[in-house]
């Protein structure tokens, strides 16, 4: 039974030598040989044709007549990067703002793809002026009793309340929670990361640990590993099994889906009340180090690796 776990050539020439010609018994003659003498080699003369110096005359006048590349000035950004850095929304879309003129840089309609932002220029997104902020990435050990809704009046807490003294920059979550599901939950201002981990054809993974109300059977554990389909939808499972020294209603489940509402259905389609989801793996992120309710910055690496997912 598997087991899902929780936690330079050198050349060398060769050198030929004559042996000397032997001595002829045959008489000298007494007329005297003409000596040897060795031609005088003066430079090659290359021939330059009327053609040749036509093109070469050419191309100096096109080189002069170009335009001079424009320098690039240290610290330039996209003007679409800019704005997703300012946290409006994501690259993609502020293409689409630009194209419609409503993005002004020094108070200049701008609708050129890509172009660059220098520093000090003034941009304007429809109507406001925009400060770009650096990039933040918190990840949270979300205990039971938050939740990620923004509902005014609602019974629990929201979750940015246990993230509150981590930045002044303005983040959201990466996907939904509900308040009886706990584990790990990224925090951002990159809109186009957020957008990445909500697709439905992002590829990461993530692992839950599911507590059921019961014993899962072999047969459902098996048919589930299969894949199933859920309200029309093809869900696909990477791996399922039961949790090592535990009972058999603690399951591992390893899927690229971040709806935790998927995981919910999954086993509510096979007569299973869900007690407890508890994401203990996030696109190779883990809980280790990290105590319920807790949160941490992510590491320059841990980023990279994030943005090649």
């Amino acid at each position: 039974m598997r087991k899902l776990s929780i936690i330079m050539n050198n050349k060398e020439g060769n050198n030929k030598s004559g042996g000397g010609r032997a001595n002829s018994s045959r008489p000298h003659s007494n007329k005297p040989k003409p000596a040897m003498q060795k031609r005088a080699q003066g430079p090659k003369k290359v021939k330059v044709t009327t053609k040749v110096a036509e093109v070469a005359t050419d191309k100096v006048e096109k080189k002069a007549n170009q335009a001079p590349k424009r320098p690039k000035v240290k610290d330039e950004i996209r003007l679409n990067k800019y704005i997703s850095n300012s946290g409006v929304c994501s690259r993609r879309d502020a293409d689409i703002y630009i194209q419609s003129g409503t993005v002004k840089v020094n108070g200049v309609a701008v609708t050129e793809m890509g172009y660059m932002v220098k520093p000090g220029d003034v941009v304007n997104f429809d109507g406001a002026t925009l400060t770009p902020e650096k990039k933040v990435y918190i990840l949270l050990n979300k205990p039971k009793n938050f939740t990620t809704a923004m509902d005014e009046g609602q019974e629990f807490r929201n979750v940015l309340e246990l993230v509150k003294g981590s930045t002044t920059a303005k983040i959201g979550a990466v996907g939904r929670m509900d308040k009886n599901t706990t584990g790990l939950l990224l925090f951002t201002n990159d809109t186009d990361m957020i957008r990445k981990f909500t697709l439905p054809t992002n590829k990461s993974s993530k692992i839950y640990q599911v507590s059921l109300d019961k014993n899962l059977k072999f047969e459902d554990l098996e048919k589930i590993n299969k894949g199933l389909v859920l309200d029309g939808h093809r869900v696909f499972v990477e791996d399922i099994s039961y949790i090592e020294g535990e009972a058999k209603s603690e399951i591992g489940l390893k899927l690229r889906s971040a709806n935790v509402k998927v995981v919910r259905s999954i086993f509510e389609h096979f007569s299973y009340d869900v007690l407890r989801i508890d994401r203990v793996s996030f696109a190779g992120l883990t809980k280790k180090n990290l105590p319920r309710g807790n949160w941490r910055l992510l590491t320059e690496q841990e980023i990279i690796n994030l943005k090649n997912v």
